[in-house]
């Protein structure tokens, strides 16, 4: 690494750490006057509040990462056009390109830190930060557990047993519930393939009902859809569900398999899973964009305008990314083609930046 590599290194990484720690405290205190009512109401300690956000700036810190090399990257470059420096390394022969390596090369260790992040870090630290909240804040309770791949719940007239449960649209598949006596003799089952919440009830779909009389053979009723009486809502599952962000890359993939083994639908946790790829890799593409961005300002507008233009990039992402997501769950869009559509987009635009530099 040259002495130049090391000058745009640096420079790169101080306006990176500074953009991303303001993003991340000022996520943090948005966050925490959104939730102050909830604390106080719940009665929640100075701990257990501290606790909850300490565990929760792990995931800020991955949702951000993008913008602060977009940040990084346009304030870097822009103040090396207000102040000539550009047009110096030109003028001793060192292209925009080569200028730009040192910054594509710290984006591309960011891209594998938030993989590494995604995959280690962030789904002990969300299903951490989510026990806090639920459990010990507002007092909950711990009536259910997420094991084998499979939903656990311990119910007020039975147990249950969910395949998946979509807290999104309050639907569950691959479910059966033990009644159990006084005896903890099984005295029904139920089957169902799926149900959904609608109007305060649960209306389950291609159902099995079996009883099991002391004094006779069991007796099975088979419907297509009936409204089943229990007492527990969506939100009493929503504790005990393993959202696909509590879980890794290889965890989700494995969860996936094990959905689509039993005949379900996998579609929404597949955008997920893409989603988990996709999104590390816009670290890349987002500081390309910054430094071919900052190229066509050419120093106009001082760091304003390089912050308006990051801020403007930034939401423009985020919309698109967050709607095609949704759509990829809807069933809208290929769970592929809905994770990468953003990053696409966006790597086009690099592409045509590109071709209007010179170098």
């Amino acid at each position: 690494m040259t002495i130049l590599d090391r000058y745009i290194a640096k420079e790169f990484t101080r306006y990176f750490t500074m953009t991303a720690v303001s993003f991340v405290s000022l996520y943090l205190i948005i966050d925490f006057f959104e939730k102050i009512r909830r604390f106080i109401s719940n009665q929640a300690t100075v701990y257990q509040v501290v606790s909850f956000f300490f565990f929760s700036a792990p995931m800020i810190v991955w949702q951000i990462l993008p913008v602060s090399v977009l940040f990084a990257a346009l304030i870097t470059f822009g103040s090396f056009f207000r102040t000539n420096e550009i047009m110096a390394m030109k003028a001793c022969g060192v292209s925009i390109y080569r200028t730009s390596l040192p910054v594509i090369t710290i984006a591309s260790l960011i891209c594998f830190i938030a993989f590494l992040l995604s995959e280690f870090v962030t789904p002990y630290t969300n299903e951490t930060a989510n026990k806090i909240k639920y459990m010990e804040i507002e007092k909950r309770g711990t009536a259910g557990a997420f094991k084998q791949n499979q939903i656990w719940y311990r119910g007020k007239e039975g147990i249950y047993n969910f395949k998946t449960f979509d807290p999104q649209t309050n639907s569950i598949q691959g479910i059966t519930i033990y009644y159990l006596d006084r005896n903890f003799n099984l005295r029904k089952r139920v089957d169902a393939e799926r149900g959904e919440w609608k109007n305060g009830r649960w209306i389950f779909y291609h159902l099995i009902d079996t009883t099991f009389p002391s004094d006779r053979f069991p007796e099975l009723k088979t419907m297509y859809s009936t409204t089943v009486n229990i007492p527990e809502e969506p939100d009493n599952f929503k504790v005990v569900q393993k959202d696909p962000d509590n879980m890794g890359y290889l965890e989700l993939r494995r969860y996936i398999k094990e959905i689509r083994s039993g005949g379900y639908d996998a579609e929404r946790y597949l955008v997920d899973l893409h989603g988990k790829l996709a999104f590390p890799l816009v670290n890349i593409i987002m500081a390309i964009i910054g430094i071919l961005f900052s190229i066509q300002l050419e120093g106009r507008g001082g760091k304003a305008q390089g912050l308006a233009a990051g801020i403007i990039i930034g939401l423009f992402y985020w919309i698109v990314f967050s709607f095609t997501i949704s759509l990829g769950r809807a069933g809208g869009l290929p769970p592929l083609l809905a994770a990468w559509a953003a990053n696409i987009l966006f790597g086009l635009a690099a592409s045509f930046l590109s071709l209007r530099v010179r170098t």
